[in-house]
Parts: C-alpha cells; sequence; structure tokens
C-alpha cells in the first residue's frame, strides 16, 4: 500500500506544486524556485525508494475507480523502463529549474514559468505511469497543452505565439489520432487496462483493423517526437525560453513519442507495416534532420534540428524491435537527453552572456569563456558520437542493429548506409558548432561583453557533462543495471544478455562509427560557402520547407475557405442566422423521427387540466409579447419574458417538483436584474439588419412566430411520446428508492446533482465558472477612456427628480432585505439534502442579494462598504468541490464517492450529515462568485462610461 501511495504521489506532486507556484507572490524567485526544485527531489526520493520494487522486472500498480461502466480509471503503474524515464524528467526537470533562476530576467514572471514547468512535469508524470490507455492520452493531450503555454511564455513576441500554436495543433491533432488510435486498440483488446492490452499483441496484429490502429498510433507519436513529414514545428518552438527548450525539447516532451513507441512495441510491433513504416520513417527524419542541422546559424535552430535526427535514430530502432535495439533506443534516449539538455544550457549560456545566438556573428568564445567552452565542446563529442564519450557507445550499439537485422527489404538492406551517412553529417554540424563558434579571431561585434556565467548558472551543464564522461568512461557501473532493468519491463524474461563496454573489438559497428566520423570531417572542410552564407540552408531545402507548406494549408482553412463560406451562407443579422440554424434543426429532426408512429394515446383531459392549460396560455402570451415588444419597448418585453418564466415556475410546482420551481425563480430574479444592468447599452434595434429588406415587418414577425410554434410542438409532441410510450418503470423509480438509502438524503433532485449524478454538476460548475471569466473579460475589453469616468453628473429636470424620489423607499427598502435573503440564503442550503433548496439555490439566493445593493445604491457606495472578491469565490468553490470529490479515493473509493451518516453533537443530539454537504458548499461558492463577478463587470461598465445625450422619448427607445 505503500508503494501504490508513492507512485500516485509522484503524479499529484508536481500538479500541487504547480498551484501553489502560481499563487506566491510577484518577485518570490526564490521561493518559487525552491518550491519546484524540492518538487522534483521529492519526486527523486520517491523513485528512489521505488527502485526494489521494479528491479529485476517487478512493478508497482496503483488503481483508483473513476467510470466502471466504460472501463475508465484512474490507474496508474510504474516498472523498470517508466521508472528511467521518471529519472530523466524529475533529474533534468531540477536542473533546469536551477539553471532558470539565473538564465531569466527578473522582469519575466518566475510564478508563471515554474507554475507551468512543474504542470507539464506532472502531465509527463502521469503520461508515463499511466495504466490505462485512455488516460494515458489525456495526459499526453496535457502536455501538448502545457507546453503551448511554456512555448508563448513570452507572448508579446509575435514568433513565440506562431510557435506556440503551430506545436499545439500539430502535436494536439497527432493526438486526436492517438485517442482514435487507443480506442480501437483496447476494443481489440477487450479492456483500456494497458497489463492486458502488452499481452495481447497477437490478438492485436492479426486483427483486421490493426492497420487502421496502427496508422493512427503512429501519427500520434510522430506528431510528439517531430517525425518526417510532422518535424516542422520543433525548430518553430525554439521561441521559448531556453529553460523550457532544455526540459521539453531534449528529456520530456518529445521523447514522449518514442516512449509510446516503445512501451507499446509489444502489442503493436514485430510486423512487417510495423518495421516498414517505423523504420523508414525514422531512417528519413534521421537523415534529414542532420542535413538541415548543417546549415542553420542559430545555435538553437542547430540543435532543434539535430534533436529531429537524434529522434529519428530513435525511432528507427524502435521500429527494427529486436531485443538489442530496444536496448539501444532505451540507452539512447538517456544518452540524448543528458548532452542535448546541456548543449540548449550551453547555448542559452553564450546567448544570455553575448546578446545572440547567431553563429556568424559568434567567434573565439573559448578565449573570454573557457569553462563554458569547455563544457559545451564535450556536450558536442558526445552529440556527435566522439569515443569515450556516451554517446559514442549508443551510436554504436545503433549501428550494429542495423547492421545485424536482416529481413531481405530493400529498406533493411539500405538501414545501414542511411545510418552511416547521417552520423556523418551529425560529426560535420557538430564540429561546426565547436570551431566556429568557440575558435577562431575573437568576435568585434558582440551586443554584449562576453564573459562566464554565474556559478550555479553553469552548475547544471557541469553535472550533466559529468555524466556524459562517466557514461563514455564506465558505461556498465554507471547504466548498466538500469538499462537492464529498463529491459526486463520492455521485452521481458526473455532479455538476451548485453554488456556495456569501451571496446568491443575491430568490428563493423566500428568501422561505421570510423567512417561516419571521418566523413563528416571531410563534409565539414568542403567549400562552406553555402553553410556560412547569410541564408538557411540551400534553394531545394527553402523550397521543400513544410513550415511554409503549413503555413500556407493554415492561411487556406483559416482565412480562405472561412471567408468563401461566409460570402456563400452569410446573412445579415443574429436573427437571420438563427433563424437558419433553427430551421436546420427542426429539418434534422423531421427526418430522423418521420417514420415515428406518433398515434399515441392522450391523456383525458380534466377540469385539472383545463386550468393547467389555461396557465399556459398565458405563459404563451407572454412569450408572444416579448417577441412582439422586443421592437418597440425592451423593458416591457423582459416583464414579459419574467412571466413566461413565473409559468414556468408554476409548472413546476404544478407537477410537483418544488426544487426546480425555487431555482427557476432564483434565477428569474437573477437574470431580470443583470439584464436591467446591462439594457442600456444594447444597440439601437435597426430594420435594415434584423430581417430581411424585401418582407414587411408583419410577414416576418409572422413567420418567425410560425416557426417557433412548430419547433415548440415538435418539442412537446416528442416529449409526450417517450412519456406515454416508455413501457415499465422510469430511472426516477430507481432515484426514489435509493436516494435515502445511497444518498442520506429524503430531496431526490438534491441528491442526484450532489451524489449519484456529482460528476455532472462538476462539469456544470466548471463551465459557469469559465462563463463568468469570459463575460467578465469582454466586458472589461470595452471600458470608455478613464476621463468619462469623472465626468460630473448630469442635472436633473423636475420629472426626473420626481422619480428619483419615488424610487427612493424601493430603494432602502431592497438595502433592508440584505441581512434577511442571507439568512434565506444559509436557510436554503442547510435544508438542501431534505428539502426544497441547496448549494445552487442557496448562491443564487445570496448573489440576488448582492443584486439588490447594486440596483439600490451607488457602485462606489456598495463597494465601499461590501467586499466580495468574486474570482476568490469561484476558485474556492471549484476547489472545494474537487477536493471532495478526490478525497473520496483516500478510501479506496471511485471520485466523488459521497458519505453521509448522523453525527452526535453535544446539546443537539444526533444530526444528518453527508460530504455531499461539502460539495454544495463548492456549488454554492461557484455560483454566487460567477453571478457576482458578471454583475461587477456590468456596473463597472456603467461607472466608466459617460452618460449619454438625452433623445427625444419615441417608440424607438428602449
Amino acid at each position: 500500500m505503500v508503494a501504490q501511495n508513492l507512485l500516485l504521489l509522484l503524479v499529484l506532486a508536481p500538479f500541487v506544486s504547480a498551484a501553489l507556484a502560481a499563487t506566491l507572490p510577484i518577485g518570490a524567485r526564490n521561493g518559487e524556485c525552491w518550491l519546484a526544485g524540492l518538487t522534483m527531489v521529492l519526486a527523486l526520493v520517491v523513485l528512489g525508494v521505488l527502485y526494489p520494487d521494479v528491479a529485476e522486472g517487478g512493478r508497482v500498480i496503483a488503481r483508483v475507480d473513476w467510470i466502471d461502466s466504460v472501463g475508465l480509471e484512474l490507474a496508474f503503474r510504474i516498472d523498470g523502463f517508466s521508472w528511467l524515464f521518471m529519472v530523466l524528467v524529475a533529474g533534468i526537470g531540477f536542473l533546469v529549474i536551477l539553471y532558470a533562476r539565473y538564465y531569466m530576467s527578473p522582469e519575466d514572471s518566475a510564478a508563471r514559468l515554474y507554475a507551468c514547468l512543474l504542470a507539464f512535469a506532472g502531465a509527463m508524470s502521469g503520461l508515463i505511469l499511466s495504466g490505462n490507455i485512455i488516460m494515458l492520452v489525456v495526459f499526453w493531450e496535457l502536455t501538448s497543452l502545457v507546453s503551448f503555454l511554456l512555448i508563448g511564455y513570452w507572448y508579446h513576441r509575435q514568433d513565440a505565439r506562431d510557435g506556440a500554436r503551430m506545436s499545439l495543433i500539430v502535436t494536439a491533432s497527432g493526438g486526436l489520432c492517438l485517442l482514435v488510435a487507443m480506442i480501437l486498440i483496447g476494443q481489440i483488446a477487450g479492456s483500456y487496462d494497458l497489463e492486458t492490452v502488452l499481452i495481447s499483441g497477437p490478438q492485436i496484429t492479426g486483427h483486421k483493423l490493426y492497420p487502421v490502429a496502427l496508422i493512427l498510433f503512429v501519427l500520434g507519436a510522430f506528431t510528439k517526437s517531430a517525425q518526417f513529414p510532422f518535424h516542422f514545428w520543433l525548430p518553430n518552438a525554439m521561441a521559448a525560453p531556453t529553460p523550457v527548450s532544455a526540459y521539453l525539447h531534449s528529456a520530456t516532451m518529445v521523447k514522449a513519442g518514442v516512449f509510446v513507441l516503445l512501451r507499446f512495441h509489444p502489442a503493436l510491433g514485430g510486423t512487417v507495416e510495423w518495421f516498414q513504416i517505423v523504420t523508414g520513417i525514422g531512417l528519413a527524419t534521421m537523415l534529414l534532420g542532420a542535413v538541415i542541422a548543417l546549415f542553420k546559424h542559430d545555435l538553437k535552430g542547430l540543435l532543434a534540428y539535430s534533436t529531429i535526427s537524434h529522434l529519428g535514430l530513435i525511432t528507427a530502432l524502435a521500429g527494427i524491435g529486436t531485443p538489442l535495439a530496444l536496448i539501444a533506443a532505451v540507452f539512447h534516449i538517456v544518452n540524448h537527453a543528458v548532452f542535448k539538455a546541456s548543449l540548449f544550457m550551453a547555448a542559452g549560456i553564450i546567448d544570455h552572456e553575448t546578446g545572440t545566438r547567431d553563429m556568424r556573428r559568434l567567434s573565439g568564445l573559448a578565449r573570454v569563456m573557457p569553462i563554458t567552452a569547455t563544457l559545451a565542446i564535450i556536450a558536442s563529442g558526445a552529440m556527435a558520437g566522439v569515443p569515450l564519450l556516451n554517446g559514442f557507445l549508443s551510436k554504436e550499439m545503433f549501428f550494429e542493429a542495423t547492421y545485424v537485422w536482416n529481413n531481405g527489404s530493400p529498406l533493411d538492406n539500405a538501414a545501414p548506409y542511411i545510418a552511416v551517412l547521417a552520423a556523418s553529417f551529425s560529426t560535420a554540424y557538430s564540429l561546426r558548432f565547436i570551431v566556429k563558434v568557440f575558435f577562431g579571431p575573437p568576435a568585434t561585434d558582440l551586443p554584449r561583453h562576453p564573459h562566464e556565467p554565474p556559478l550555479l548558472m553553469r552548475l547544471p551543464v557541469a553535472v550533466l557533462v559529468a555524466i556524459c564522461v562517466s557514461i563514455g568512461l564506465f558505461p556498465q557501473f554507471v547504466l548498466g543495471n538500469l538499462l537492464e532493468t529498463a529491459g526486463l519491463a520492455l521485452i521481458g524474461p526473455d532479455l538476451p544478455h548485453f554488456s556495456l563496454k569501451i571496446w568491443h573489438g575491430v568490428n563493423a559497428p566500428l568501422i561505421m562509427s570510423l567512417i561516419a566520423m571521418g566523413l563528416g570531417i571531410m563534409i565539414y572542410c568542403l567549400p562552406r560557402r553555402t553553410i556560412n552564407s547569410g541564408e538557411d540552408g540551400t534553394r531545394l531545402m527553402r523550397k521543400l520547407d513544410i513550415a511554409r507548406i503549413y503555413e500556407r494549408a493554415m492561411r487556406v482553412l483559416t482565412q480562405r475557405l472561412p471567408r468563401a463560406a461566409l460570402r456563400i451562407l452569410s446573412a445579415n443579422g443574429l436573427q437571420a442566422q438563427l433563424r437558419a440554424v433553427v430551421l436546420l434543426t427542426l429539418a434534422a429532426g423531421w427526418f430522423a423521427l418521420r417514420h415515428l408512429d406518433w398515434n399515441v394515446p392522450l391523456p383525458e383531459m380534466r377540469s385539472r387540466e383545463l386550468v393547467f392549460a389555461l396557465l399556459w396560455i398565458v405563459g404563451g402570451a407572454c412569450a408572444i409579447g416579448a417577441a412582439w415588444q422586443a421592437k418597440y419597448h425592451r423593458f416591457a418585453a423582459l416583464i414579459l419574458m419574467g412571466g413566461a418564466g413565473l409559468v414556468t415556475c408554476a409548472t413546476f410546482v404544478w407537477l410537483s417538483a418544488p426544487d426546480l420551481a425555487v431555482t427557476q425563480l432564483l434565477v428569474e430574479i437573477a437574470t431580470t436584474t443583470l439584464l436591467l444592468l446591462g439594457l442600456r447599452w444594447l444597440p439601437k434595434r435597426d430594420e435594415e439588419i434584423a430581417g430581411d429588406r424585401n418582407l414587411p415587418a408583419r410577414i416576418r414577425r409572422f413567420r418567425d412566430l410560425l416557426i417557433a410554434l412548430t419547433c415548440g410542438a415538435g418539442m412537446t409532441a416528442m416529449a409526450l411520446a417517450v412519456l406515454l410510450t416508455t413501457p415499465g418503470a422510469s430511472v426516477g423509480d430507481w432515484f426514489l428508492r435509493n436516494a435515502y438509502v445511497e444518498g442520506g438524503g429524503t430531496n431526490v433532485v438534491n441528491v442526484i446533482l450532489v451524489d449519484f449524478r456529482a460528476f455532472d454538476t462538476f462539469g456544470e460548475i466548471t463551465v459557469l465558472a469559465v462563463v463568468g471569466l469570459t463575460v467578465y473579460a469582454l466586458l472589461r475589453r470595452f471600458r470608455a477612456a478613464p476621463e468619462s469616468t469623472e465626468r460630473p453628473r448630469p442635472q436633473l429636470d423636475a420629472e426626473e427628480q420626481a422619480l428619483e424620489a419615488y424610487l427612493f423607499v424601493p430603494a432602502v427598502l431592497m438595502q433592508w432585505m440584505f441581512a434577511p435573503i442571507i439568512t434565506l440564503s444559509a436557510y436554503l442550503f442547510f435544508r438542501g439534502h431534505d428539502l426544497p433548496g441547496g448549494g445552487f439555490a442557496a448562491g443564487v439566493t445570496l448573489a440576488v442579494a448582492i443584486l439588490l445593493q447594486y440596483v439600490a445604491a451607488n457602485v462606489r457606495w456598495v463597494e465601499a462598504r461590501l467586499t466580495v472578491l468574486p474570482i476568490r469565490w469561484m476558485a474556492t468553490g471549484l476547489t472545494v468541490a474537487a477536493a471532495v470529490g478526490a478525497g473520496s479515493w483516500l478510501f479506496g473509493y471511485p471520485f466523488l464517492t459521497a458519505h453521509a451518516q448522523y453525527l452526535d453533537l453535544p446539546v443537539i443530539g444526533k444530526v444528518p450529515f453527508s460530504t455531499a454537504m461539502l460539495f454544495d458548499f463548492g456549488v454554492f461558492a461557484l455560483v454566487l462568485g460567477a453571478i457576482v463577478l458578471m454583475l461587477i463587470a456590468i456596473a463597472h461598465q456603467s461607472l466608466r462610461v459617460a452618460p449619454r445625450p438625452r433623445r427625444p422619448a419615441s417608440k424607438e427607445a428602449n
């Protein structure tokens, strides 16, 4: 049980720390760095404790029930492979956090950076440790979302915004493909549990849907790991801060693609299709990335294409799929993460100290930055595969895999030659990086005078370079056991013996390495006019730039096609567009239900039903009158809308639904008050825009009335057909029987909302929070100039003074009603589980009390005496609701499982209590905050906008 809790801690701790980091005060850079760093150290400690459980092929599994009906659960699983990956996430994450403390400017938002880094670490942890393939995709998409925020961290820069948008579109689209693939794989295997899927390889590969699932799967993996032709997003993501690049693009995000390729190899690999697609794309990406990297002048651009090339190498190994190839892939994942993270940090130091990353301006830095130069040269040697460094060992294993593996296909025969050619370009661009930046004459046109960075900024680079050297010199001692543990998790007990040694004698891999290094030196020594020219790459490479093709496609999809569709389908005015939507919906409903038998027995009409019909005639008249008066007098239309709402409320009372009646009444009051506050800002109705110019106004209104009546009659008929033809007991009977037994409450509606269907309620209040924030943000954008707030109040005429005096008494009454309404709100809240009421009704009631104060008095007068802080109420409500739901996990129950019992209180005695009350408090707080936030936005809009000039009254006025 301890191991399972530690496994859950690995996933939850980064998210909790991210939330804490986001709330720290501005300027607390050291505090945020300490928080983020300690979170990574905690993860490393937990991993150290868990290692004995995963060694020798072991694994730890923690399961939390989620949605049993569809087989969805929060299952987390760690074995030797995922353990090694988690070490990279936490270990390099700690070094990146330390590096970022000295790299980022004091003007940059440290809270936002560290919160996003921690959230990304949590998303990667969930992806790596997920034991359910659907939840794996959820965390997969979460990494895309958080990486979008990180890449676009400097959102004031156009290149950062473009790079973030491009990466999100590409990787999220691949995530959708991966989701469909996982659904197919789960259906074929009969389970979404990762354990079951991994042992169902023959069943999956032999299924007729295997080719479809495979293509969708590799599309998801290739987009994330920047494989050809989806590689173009990674160089554009280099607009991110260097710490972000060092973390996302060397050790975490881009490795997610190769992680799933290796993880799902037992289920999907071992087939001809797998080899041809994965190995073919991997080798093509490896060669393409290496060639383009040679022509790049930006340090991070060179490293980006180098990353693409090395990711292609790992992908090719995953496609080959032999046990030794899989071991080589894991080995190179570790090596690449170490030397590439150090190189990104070194590039960031050069940029930080010189003011540029342009290799055409850099030269001779070894004289002024000798320590940084030494570290970068060693890391570049590891990237090139120089002997006695870690990159040499994994590159030799790659050469051996391409040389030994033989299935007789043309791709297999060409693999060794492609590998050597790509490795030679890797040597060439590594040599160019070293010679061009650190040797030669001193640079003369640098923006800053270069010098060594602070020790702690250079320390992460030194640690990573030390790891490169130690693995290169003592591979078996440093990494041998860990690789064997990871291999057992991937391959199982059939893992063949392998040894990590510096010298294996003169063999084919060594000869291939020597040829690659020699050829790379020759490529670098060729005439370098093209390499050092002012443009990135050759003319052919620029013509084949897939990023340009992507931009053109996006312009077509987001600009030209919408404009063409708008020209064809556009209509003047919102009313015409709504009419088209309603008619299309009506046509679709008729087409779907045209063969339905509508001959259902109607209930007998008695005097009671006649009274109900008369009630709805009044409601219908109010609705029609509201639509008619909206043309002439919007205030009258609003009153009539309230009348229709009251009839709806009376209907709920008539049909024995007091909970709905209370909620309907309160919502009517709140919405009517909000509309009253915002009524003056509605634009004047324009007949030329609102309707068709060729039809008289009466005909247009009659047409709209006919459409509304048709749709309403159709919905009524459909509801009657369902109610009168459904045989047997309904689901409502089950709720009536189990509300008190299972939920501890006699108010069935409230028990459904906060217990049986609490997850739906949680989603609804989340949507309400988003709506409240959106309304507030939109209204803030349309504030008037600040000087309008100081304008004097216009002089009132005698009629207006009389009206103001007449309204004085209602205003005082509304102020006096504040305390009684608060009491009513508390009453509705505490009785909600057994009698009509609840958190939603109580929240709307308290919001109405505050609304009335804004209506009765001046905005400034109210806010000087009443502090609400609606955003904090919303945050508190959402947090409490989520915490109550997650609390059930601690006791082994599904999310949002409620517990009810009687508490024996002193003096009072036994009283009923349910954890659903805490969840209901979250609903109460969020509803209160959302409504008041919209109220404040409207009230402040009224406060800041200058009074309109008076105009003669007419029937066109509001």
